[in-house]
């Protein structure tokens, strides 16, 4: 390792000035050129190069030695190079070249110096004088012109330099450098104390920018909230009355002054709920069944706008001043400009300022004379007789504007004034159409009507609105003719032809099919509707009474626009749906109707068609359709059952059973068909008949289902043993068949066999593991007996078979609830919410069983936003409602839920016991026969009651009554 000390670590040149050979000598001024701190004189460099050349052990340099230089001409500091490098090289090795080399330098310095004197002293006079050759010396009268080379400069260097010595001194004393500016204040800082050193302050940004917004931060002010204003107001309350058994204030309660309400704020947050829960259910309610959750109704969003008026009270009286000086603004920029003027009146208006705002839209009408709105407006802001005079002002500057017209009539009160106005006006303006319908409707004899109509279609031809009042006017004869002229002069009217159309079904003829012709037509000059518009047409012809005119027109265009490949039969249907449930139901007639002749064997169709005419039709035209549609798609059993259930209700009893007897012919062996006919002859009471049908269904299509319904018929009818005998031999047969084997448990259940029960769903839950009411019955019988733990622990295998099953956690949760075992209910129903968060079962187990009162509500606040839709919540929402006497919105919660899902029994009980209590029996009988129309057949409750052999034969009122008994 060297024993030379580093860079870092070596002592620094003598003289060594930081960052001078780069030039970083200070800063520089426009009014100060050259370094703000001088850099080493001559004699320093002098010095510091012989002290270089002797430890380098060289000869000392003899450039700037030899001969000093003499130059009194030595620029001052504030001429010099700011980036003067003086010294850059001062480190470095000096030898003889060198020495050589600014020895040279000096000279060509020295002699350019010589040069450049001498060319100053000729160009300031091209003449000398001398006394040698001066003309009185000689005699000689001319002036010797010196040529040669002028070597003795002394006297007018020394002028020169005098010369350019004061011109300095006279700039220096104009212009002097910052650092003379500031010598004397320099000077005085040597008398300056220590502690006045210390008390100088810190020198902040003084830049305008930042001024400024250190001033406008320091204007902002806060609204003060009113939680502040208020405590500051009850701080001197005095209270002048003690509660009766309450409770000292201690703390700061007695500090303040103030006290806790605890009811406001139960009151208050039981509002917000309230609001959040009507929000949930707007936003998943019966717009969210029908997939429209996020629909905006624009026309009544803005009828409620246009009927919210703003009073002079409620607006802020800033906020009119601000309004106010931007509407001058612009009435000023843009004088010309109607809406700012009207802005302006109405502003005025608003703040209660009628005659203020009566003379602003005056100024507004002198600058705007040819604007409509504007005198509109100032015809609305001003009484009746002054209207008058501003409506004649109006029209003399718009004689051709119809809206000042019209308005102008409207001023007038008496009906011949109101004829004379319009008179008037249709000599202005002979082309308005709506100022003949103005003059029409001010007719009261039919006549005169008729003959302003007839001259108004002869000044208007393309007027399709007075040629079909015109045709209203007229008999049903002249009528025609008018429609024909009509359909002549606007061939391309669709109007004239339906408008036709429903002429020819007034006058009863309905052998000529105008709307064939009108398609024909229109489409020959390409003014042929969309598909959708004529469904349009059609359900307004079904609204104005027009039936067979409506049917035509859907006969004829709905398949317009249409091609084999697109999916016709699902965009009829959907347009079926449609004007159902817009309330159109000839509209959707037509459409099935339309649907059935192309697609004839569509059992969709012909089953939506007799839902529709079950729904909104006679009981006569069901039958009619149900009999065509078995007729067309004889090998659907569904629509023959159908047949044969309409006509056993209406109490057909034989026709019901030819029917299926026609049924079984075309569907031989068919199990439905079989089943039916079992039911019908039970339910009638043919019991032996119900027998036989059974023994031959099992005979000739022997399916689970058939074996299933002959043990339950026997069960049904009191023959236990029969039924188990039957059981036994469908397991046989069907061993996987689960049915069969919660049936064979619960008739050793009903028979007090608890081992054999025990055993039947054991063996059950083994051949089926996937049976979730199976393992429901095997757990309730372990309850039952009174072994809560083998309950439980047949819960758990069922959990493990059946994973994420809410009704296999439900009971889980309710057996431990049962049991009294509250907390262990409450941990199993959260691991229940983390497994299966969706479900409405579990949440309203949870907040009607396990949440207290107060909590149901933000719980059920919580559910909604996490389940969504579910009848069962809903329900529950319902029942909240009901326990806080809200009846209203506890009525519109159940008829949510019933919406949800009519096929759920135990939503029509629930509000069918709500009705028994708080409605009327107008309503308690609408919602009773809308239940036996949607025959329920689930629900946990309904399910019970219903398939109780009990209860066999029971009618769905029944059944209804004696859920609504049961459920708590």
């Amino acid at each position: 390792m060297s024993g030379r000390k580093d860079f870092l670590n070596q002592p620094a040149p003598e003289n060594y000035v930081a960052g001078l050979g780069r030039g970083a000598t200070g800063f520089t001024t426009r009014s100060d050129l050259g370094p703000a701190r001088e850099g080493p004189s001559e004699d320093q460099i002098k010095e510091a190069l012989a002290k270089r050349a002797q430890q380098l052990g060289a000869a000392p340099p003899t450039a700037y030695g030899a001969t000093e230089k003499k130059d009194e001409e030595d620029d001052d500091d504030r001429y010099q190079d700011p980036e003067n490098e003086v010294g850059l090289f001062a480190n470095g090795s000096y030898d003889r070249d060198d020495d050589e080399a600014d020895r040279i330098y000096q000279e060509v310095d020295e002699r350019m110096d010589r040069r450049r004197k001498a060319r100053r002293l000729v160009s300031s006079s091209h003449f000398v004088s001398h006394p040698l050759c001066s003309p009185e010396a000689n005699g000689l009268s001319e002036i010797l012109y010196v040529t040669g080379q002028i070597t003795d400069l002394k006297p007018f260097n020394t002028y020169r330099e005098a010369r350019e010595k004061k011109e300095r001194e006279e700039y220096e004393r104009n212009n002097p450098k910052i650092q003379q500016q500031f010598a004397d204040l320099k000077r005085a800082l040597g008398s300056v104390s220590d502690e006045d050193w210390a008390g100088i302050p810190e020198v902040g940004d003084l830049t305008g920018k930042n001024r400024r917004a250190k001033q406008n931060l320091r204007q902002k002010f806060y609204a003060v909230p009113d939680s502040v204003i208020a405590g500051a107001r009850d701080s001197t309350e005095f209270q002048t009355s003690i509660a009766d058994g309450g409770p000292e204030p201690s703390g700061n309660d007695q500090a303040d002054g103030t006290m806790t309400n605890f009811a406001d704020i139960g009151a208050a947050r039981d509002k917000v709920l309230q609001v959040r829960l009507d929000q949930a259910a707007q936003g998943s309610g019966t717009d969210s069944v029908a997939g429209s959750a996020t629909n905006i109704d624009p026309k009544g969003y803005l009828t409620s706008l246009s009927k919210s008026e703003i009073k002079a009270g409620e607006v802020e009286v800033g906020d009119i001043k601000r309004v106010r000086i931007l509407l001058e603004s612009v009435i000023k920029t843009n004088p010309k400009h109607a809406p700012g003027w009207i802005a302006a009146a109405r502003l005025e208006e608003i703040a209660g300022k009628i005659v203020a705002a009566r003379n602003v839209i005056a100024r507004g009408c002198e600058y705007c004379p040819k604007s409509e709105d504007a005198w509109l407006e100032n015809i609305r802001m001003n009484e009746n007789h002054n209207a008058k005079i501003i409506a004649a002002n109006a029209i003399k500057n718009n004689d051709r504007s119809v809206r000042l017209w019209i308005e102008a009539m409207k001023l007038e009160h008496d009906p011949r004034a109101k004829k004379r106005v319009l008179r008037h006006a249709l000599d202005s303006i002979p082309q308005s159409v709506a100022i003949w319908k103005e003059a029409v409707n001010l007719e009261e004899d039919p006549a005169d009507a008729r003959l302003l109509l007839s001259k108004a279609t002869e000044i208007i031809p393309l007027s399709v609105e007075l040629w079909l009042a015109l045709a209203r006017l007229e008999t049903p004869e002249n009528a025609q003719a008018v429609l024909n002229k009509a359909r002549r002069a606007v061939p391309t009217s669709h109007e004239i032809w339906i408008a036709a159309a429903r002429l020819q079904e007034q006058m009863g003829n309905n052998k000529v099919n105008v709307m064939k012709r009108a398609v024909q037509a229109l489409a020959k000059e390409s003014a042929m509707l969309k598909r959708e518009e004529w469904i349009t047409e059609a359900e307004k012809c079904e609204e104005e009474g027009a039936v067979l005119t409506c049917g035509a027109i859907i006969r004829e265009t709905l398949g317009w626009g249409l091609d084999e490949d697109d999916d016709r039969k699902e965009i009829w249907m959907d347009d079926a749906r449609s004007s159902i449930g817009r309330g159109k139901y000839e509209t959707a007639r037509a459409i099935y109707a339309y649907a059935l002749r192309v697609f004839v064997t569509s059992k969709s169709i012909w089953l939506a068609a007799a839902d529709l005419e079950r729904n909104h039709g006679t009981k006569e035209a069901l039958w009619q359709l149900l009999e065509k549609a078995t007729e067309a798609c004889p090998q659907s059993e569904v629509l023959w059952m159908q047949l044969a259930k309409e006509k056993w209700q209406a109490g057909e009893i034989d026709n019901a059973r030819r029917v299926l007897g026609k049924a079984f012919n075309q569907n031989p062996n068919n199990e439905d068909i079989w089943l039916a006919a079992v039911k019908l002859e039970a339910d009638n009471g043919q019991t032996e008949q119900a027998r036989e049908l059974l023994q031959t269904a099992r005979r000739e299509a022997g399916t689970d289902r058939v074996w299933i319904k002959s043990a339950a018929f026997e069960r049904q009818i009191g023959n236990t043993e029969e039924a188990l005998d039957l059981v036994n031999q469908g397991l046989q047969v069907y061993p996987a068949a689960a049915k069969l084997w919660m049936i064979k448990g619960q008739i050793y259940d009903a028979q007090g066999k608890l081992p054999q029960a025990r055993e039947a769903y054991n063996t059950g839950t083994r051949a089926c593991p996937k049976s979730v009411p199976l393992w429901l019955l095997a757990s309730r019988l372990e309850e039952k007996a009174g072994i809560t733990v083998r309950a439980r622990s047949v819960l758990d295998r069922a959990r493990l078979a059946v994973p994420k099953n809410a009704e296999l956690w439900t009971e889980s949760v309710r057996v431990e609830r049962r049991a009294g075992n509250v907390a262990q209910a409450k941990n199993l129903m959260a691991k229940a919410l983390q497994e299966v968060p969706n479900s409405g079962l579990l949440w309203s187990e949870n907040i009607w069983h396990l949440e207290a009162r107060t909590h149901r509500k933000p719980r059920s606040l919580e559910a909604i936003k996490k389940v969504d839709n579910d009848p069962l919540l809903f329900v529950t929402v319902a029942r909240i409602f009901w326990g806080e006497r809200r009846l209203e919105k506890a009525g519109s919660w159940f008829e949510k839920a019933i919406l949800l899902d009519s096929d759920l029994g135990d939503t029509w009980a629930w509000y069918h016991k709500f009705l028994a209590q708080h409605g009327t029996d107008e309503k308690r009988a609408d919602v009773v026969a809308k239940c036996v129309l949607s025959e329920p057949k689930h629900g946990e409750v309904w399910q019970s009651v219903a398939k109780d052999p009990k209860n066999a034969g029971l009618g769905t009122e029944a059944i209804l009554e004696k859920v609504a008994k049961i459920l708590e």
